[in-house]
């Protein structure tokens, strides 16, 4: 007897850095507190072009996403959450939204210094910033294949 597929959703978040400085985004939900630019990937969405759209919709910033920082699998009665995170940075000298639009209220760069002083919506921002301030691993993008890529060395 065959199992039944259990509903599983594919979410990503993008750290998103310039120096000294990490992008983060005041939320419209998530009671109006800062987090990165995330959000669920969409139905024939690769995981990288889910980073880009969700961060020029909360942010405004166009970005290019160079690696993986994780993925986290959360399995749960009858679903799943998977979470990628991935870091970029920016293509442009171009500011941060400081305008609400239907995805956000603002963005902003901060040090991580200026994080402390923000109502964060989950730790792990500090966490995430200051593993990366420290010089923490990160990893190819190029581990994100579509199935069927041909397997070796890519140029």
């Amino acid at each position: 007897m065959g199992r039944e597929a259990i509903p599983t959703w594919f979410f990503v978040m993008v750290v998103v850095r310039l120096g000294r400085r990490f992008l983060v985004v005041r939320e419209r939900k998530h009671g109006q507190l800062w987090y990165l630019p995330a959000g669920r990937v969409e139905p024939d969405e690769t995981i990288v072009d889910a980073a880009l759209r969700e961060t020029l919709e909360e942010s405004g910033l166009r970005v290019t996403v160079e690696s993986l920082l994780r993925i986290e699998h959360s399995p749960a009665q009858g679903a799943a959450r998977v979470r990628f995170f991935v870091v970029a940075r920016p293509l442009d000298d171009a500011r941060p939204r400081a305008v609400p639009n239907e995805h956000s209220l603002e963005a902003r760069w901060v040090t991580l210094e200026e994080l402390a002083s923000l109502p964060l919506r989950d730790p792990e921002v500090r966490e995430v910033f200051e593993y990366l301030a420290r010089g923490g691993a990160v990893f190819p993008l190029a581990m994100l294949t579509p199935e069927g890529a041909p397997w070796g060395l890519r140029p």
